[in-house]
Parts: structure tokens; C-alpha cells; sequence
């Protein structure tokens, strides 16, 4: 199992899995291209292009470009994220839809139901002002007006539930997580034109040997971290002592351990953190207010202030989102209900304390590295006096994220393979001992 590569289409089940997931990734691709009928692409290009610090340009990015070409798939797969991060969001305040994620697999379905009526909801809204937004780009739309925006808005909005269907459909019957891969290949996608760019600024002289060669280490030193970051974990011992069930039957007592991530809360911060600090220099793309034009200027990237604050955001949202995703209380709730117990500590409030105040410590590295990544390549920039942008801490957070977590899954499918085949091989043995005894 050292190297699982080569036997990854030697089983049939999984041969199937990453066959149907690449034909779902063709197909998503293949939308990604087909422009919203009416417009002057050349144009939309050369106005989007002067965007590209805004949120349009970082949804852009996760989109694979989708939304500078305004393509069918523009809003890709960000509705149906914001409408599940809406609900992980409501289910820290309003007790029936916390209720309805405990209750198992009917609960689940459930809230996925609605999570994808709030999608199309969602995808509508921002479909319409796309839309609008369009309708303000000089020459992009060539006859604007109503018939242009209700086509786009239908156009936009089924092409969002698509996507949506396509990331179910790779989560349920392909490899990995669907709407992790299709962002993943939205943000490879545009890795040839960034190599393109760099070693054209290379001929040109606007890089130099020795930038280039700090840049692919840094490349390379980030990707290490990020496994390192994404693989490690506190390992908080568990006991469950002996117990008797059934028959008179004796259970032996067992010692296991709860991993708490480094990074429970994954790209979430970043992608939050973007979102927010690119909030001033949006407003003032699209204003000619005096007072936000200020504060854009402040908040601009390469300024201290703008390093400072996207900094403490990232710090700020690792700490909330794991606050989201990982409940100590339920944790320790059903730790007590199974008879188990971290040794030196209470069951009940003192594990759930002992639990929330270990994933505090560990977490701050983790939201530190994550800070630390997304200003890196910045800092670099800066060193270097770089206007080519090569690569960001975002994406390459995403790629590397997102591809280990497809390679877990690849293996455990080969271990459970290679598990029952072993179990197999054991009862036909068992079965011939019986034979001749």
C-alpha cells in the first residue's frame, strides 16, 4: 500500500468511481465555456480585468473563471456552499434545525432539501445582479434591457442547480468530495495560463532567476506545510473500560484516542476572510463616494494595514468556523453515553472544558499557518518588487487540500478492498480445516 497509484484501476468498483468523477469534471468543464448568449466576451475580458482585487475576481478564481467569460456555469458551485454554510450557521441558533442534525440519515435529508431550495434561491439573487451588473459594463451586452436579463437569470440560475447536481452526484457515486473537486479543477485550470505568464515575465525581464527561484521554493515549502498542517492532529486518549453484554458476555476495556485537527476549519477562513477584506475596494469599484475611495485606498493590497487586518480575520474566522463544526458538549455527551472517558478528567462539563480548551491551543498554530500562507506569497512579491501573480495562498490551500483528502479516500477504498479479501481468504481456510477435521 506504499505506493496505491498503480492498483487504482485494477479495482473494478473504484475504476468506476474515478471514471464517473473525471466524466462529471468533463462536463462541468465543458459548461464552463459556453457563453450567456448576448454578449461581447472581448469586452466583458478587458472590463473584468480591472476587477480582479474585488470579490468578483476572488469568486472568479473559485469559479475557474467562469464568471470574467460569463458562462452558463459563472456561479459555479458557491450558491449551494453559501446556502450549507447558512445552515451551519443557523443550526448554532435555532434548536429544529440543530434537532433535525442529530436525527441521522432522515434528518440529513431534510436539511439537504432545503439547502437546495435556498440554492436556487440564492443562485437567482445573484444571477439578477450579475445580470445588472453586466448591463453596466460598457459594450459588454450588445442590446440590453429586459429580455437580455430574464434570459440571463434563467440561463445562470439553472446552470447553478446543475453544478449543484453534478457535486451530489460525484459525492455520492464518484471519488472525493464533488463540490471540493469542482472548485479544485476550477483553480487548476487557470495554473498553465499563470505558468504562461510567469515565464513570459521571466524572457522579459520582469522576473528575475533568483525571484523565480524564490518563488518555486516558497511553492514548494507552502505544499509541505499544508500536508504537515492538514495531517496533523492532538491525539486526546480515550479509555472505555470492560463491560459486560449479552449473555454473560465481557466486553474487554479499550484505549483509543479523539484527533483534534490543527486545522479543523480547512480554507473556510481564508475564503471569509477574502470575502471581507476585499469589501472596501468592491464598494469603491462600483462608487465614486469620496469617503469609500479613502478607505480603499487604506485597505489596499502590499499595505500594511491591509496584511494587519487580513491577518487577524483569518486568526478571528479559524476560531469561529471550528466553533461551528466541532461541539465539545456533544463530543463529551456521547463519550459519556458509550462508557468512555479521557483519563484524569470528568465525564460530562470538565471533558467538554478539557476538550474545548485543548482545541483552543492547537487551533491557534493552525489559524497562525493559515494567516501566514495567505501573506506569504505577498511578502515575496514584495521582496522581489513582483507584479506577475504566480500563485496564491488560497488556491494552492484548496489544490493541496482537496487532492489529499481524494487520495485518503482512494486508499481507504483500496485497504477495504484488500480487507475483504483477507476475510475471503480466511473463511476458505476455515472452511477446509472443517472439511478434514
Amino acid at each position: 500500500m506504499a505506493n496505491p497509484i498503480p492498483n487504482l484501476f485494477r479495482v473494478p468498483e473504484l475504476k468506476e468511481k474515478i471514471l464517473f468523477t473525471l466524466l462529471m469534471l468533463l462536463i462541468y468543464r465543458v459548461g464552463s465555456h459556453i457563453t450567456v448568449p448576448g454578449l461581447d466576451v472581448g469586452a466583458l475580458r478587458q472590463q473584468f480585468g480591472q476587477l480582479q482585487d474585488t470579490f468578483l475576481g476572488i469568486y472568479d478564481m473559485f469559479v475557474g473563471g467562469g464568471l470574467s467569460r460569463a458562462t452558463i456555469f459563472a456561479l459555479g458551485i458557491m450558491p449551494y456552499i453559501s446556502a450549507s454554510i447558512m445552515f451551519q450557521l443557523l443550526a448554532a441558533v435555532f434548536p429544529t434545525i440543530e434537532k433535525l442534525q442529530k436525527e441521522g440519515e432522515e434528518g440529513r435529508k431534510k436539511i439537504t432539501q432545503w439547502t437546495r431550495y435556498v440554492t436556487v434561491g440564492l443562485s437567482a439573487i445573484q444571477a439578477y445582479g450579475y445580470s445588472v451588473f453586466l448591463g453596466s459594463l460598457p459594450g459588454a451586452v450588445r442590446t440590453p434591457g429586459f429580455l437580455f436579463t430574464f434570459t440571463t437569470v434563467i440561463a445562470l440560475t439553472v446552470g447553478a442547480v446543475f453544478v449543484m447536481w453534478l457535486g451530489e452526484q460525484i459525492t455520492e457515486r464518484g471519488i472525493g468530495n464533488g463540490m471540493s473537486l469542482l472548485i479544485f479543477f476550477g483553480i487548476v485550470e487557470g495554473f498553465p495560463a499563470a505558468t504562461a505568464r510567469t515565464w513570459e515575465a521571466l524572457m522579459l525581464g520582469e522576473i528575475g532567476a533568483i525571484a523565480l527561484v524564490a518563488l518555486l521554493a516558497v511553492l514548494v515549502g507552502v505544499t509541505a506545510g499544508v500536508v504537515a498542517m492538514t495531517m496533523g492532529a492532538r491525539k486526546v486518549p480515550v479509555q472505555i473500560p470492560r463491560k459486560v453484554v449479552g449473555r454473560g458476555r465481557i466486553q474487554e476495556g479499550q484505549k483509543s484516542f479523539i484527533p483534534l485537527r490543527i486545522n479543523s476549519a480547512g480554507v473556510m477562513p481564508i475564503i471569509f476572510a477574502q470575502a471581507f477584506i476585499v469589501v472596501p475596494g468592491t464598494l469603491a469599484a462600483f462608487s465614486s463616494v469620496g469617503i469609500l475611495r479613502t478607505i480603499a485606498d487604506l485597505f489596499q493590497i502590499r499595505t500594511p494595514l491591509y496584511y494587519i487586518t487580513y491577518g487577524l480575520l483569518i486568526v478571528f474566522f479559524t476560531y469561529f468556523y471550528t466553533a461551528i463544526i466541532f461541539n465539545p458538549v456533544d463530543l463529551a455527551e456521547n463519550l459519556k453515553k458509550q462508557g468512555g472517558f479521557i483519563p484524569g478528567v470528568k465525564p460530562g462539563a470538565r471533558t467538554a472544558e478539557y476538550i474545548d480548551r485543548v482545541l483552543t491551543r492547537v487551533t491557534l498554530p493552525g489559524s497562525i499557518y493559515l494567516a501566514l500562507i495567505a501573506l506569504m506569497p505577498y511578502w515575496i512579491f514584495d521582496i522581489f518588487n513582483i507584479q506577475t501573480f504566480f500563485f496564491g495562498g488560497t488556491g494552492l490551500l484548496i489544490v493541496v487540500g482537496v487532492a489529499l483528502d481524494t487520495v485518503q479516500q482512494a486508499q481507504q477504498h483500496l485497504m477495504l478492498r484488500h480487507y475483504d479479501g483477507f476475510m475471503k481468504k480466511g473463511r476458505v481456510k476455515m472452511r477446509g480445516r472443517g472439511r478434514y477435521m
